[in-house]
């Protein structure tokens, strides 16, 4: 009589190091990803493209600005289910690896597990090769996993990733944006994805400068993040009354860390102070002369 348990094995039951399956005998294979679809191609996301189309929560919206030093990127915490609020605290930003981190934009669940594969695959890359992928190499690892979850977004479940990291050749803040098919680009300065990225990128077209400082640049990230919620009903400004706020992730060369919630908390509330006073933002200074609520008068 056959062991049940045996029956259900995919690999034949044999002794020595073959009882673990063909995936383990790889060889010259760095990626995580390659080796699970060949170990258990079911934990793989796309190995879910026949199932029925489900109404799941989505999150939105992300924005990300290169400064003098490196760069920012910021999420808000409001994920939707149709007109529903589905969660006020939901994380789209996190770290892919020391120096690089991926914000997230679509359908929560699938882009979730997207960014614990990327982060699995960095990982075991690192272990398996001896060293990090250049920042480059990171973006194409992600346009790769993306591209596996095309039949997914196909039937509407789409994740819309966006990548910032430190570059270590080049000692600067860069931004790489993805399409649904896994097509890679990169963003010079600042970008946003998601519902209400056309009005965060207007506040971002309105605020940005070149070279400003970290802390102007976690400011305009809240400011646009504030404009998109201003207009999207998907997007959420900052809670002062639950005390939440937008996740911010900051990467330079000395590596990836996020503000002090305190710090964090001053910076929203003078955000919110200001648009008592100027409920627009601030505004453009034209022909040299600054007016109320300028930039000049916000961040100088």
């Amino acid at each position: 009589m056959v062991d049940p348990a045996q029956s259900r094995s995919p690999w034949p039951a044999v002794s020595g190091s073959a009882a673990l399956g063909p995936a383990f005998g790889l060889v010259g294979e760095s990626s995580f990803a390659q080796f699970l679809a060949v170990h258990r191609p079911d934990l793989l996301t796309s190995a879910a493209a026949n199932a029925d189309h489900l109404e799941s929560p989505h999150g939105t919206t992300i924005v990300a600005v290169t400064h003098a030093e490196g760069v920012v990127m910021a999420g808000d915490r409001r994920a939707t289910m149709g007109n529903l609020i589905a969660q006020r605290s939901i994380e789209k930003v996190f770290a892919a690896d020391d120096h690089a981190c991926v914000g997230i934009a679509g359908a929560a669940g699938i882009a979730i597990e997207l960014v614990r594969l990327f982060q699995v695959e960095l990982e075991h890359y690192e272990k398996i090769e001896g060293s990090s992928l250049s920042l480059d190499g990171k973006a194409n690892r992600l346009a790769a996993l993306l591209r596996n979850n095309l039949p997914l977004a196909m039937q509407g479940l789409v994740a819309v990733p966006m990548l910032a990291g430190y570059d270590l050749d080049r000692g600067l803040g860069r931004i790489f944006s993805y399409d649904a098919t896994g097509g890679r680009y990169e963003e010079h300065d600042f970008y946003s994805v998601g519902s209400g990225s056309m009005f965060a990128k207007g506040a971002l077209k309105k605020l940005y400068s070149r070279g400003m400082s970290e802390r102007a640049a976690v400011e305009v990230c809240i400011e646009a993040l504030y404009d998109a919620a201003d207009d999207d009903s998907a997007t959420g400004g900052p809670d002062l009354a639950r005390r939440i706020f937008p996740v911010v992730v900051v990467v330079d060369a000395a590596g990836l860390r996020r503000p002090i919630a305190e710090d964090l908390e001053q910076l929203c509330q003078e955000v919110v102070n200001r648009r008592m006073e100027h409920p627009d933002g601030p505004v453009a200074v034209l022909g040299g002369q600054a007016g109320p609520g300028s930039l000049d008068e916000v961040m100088p």
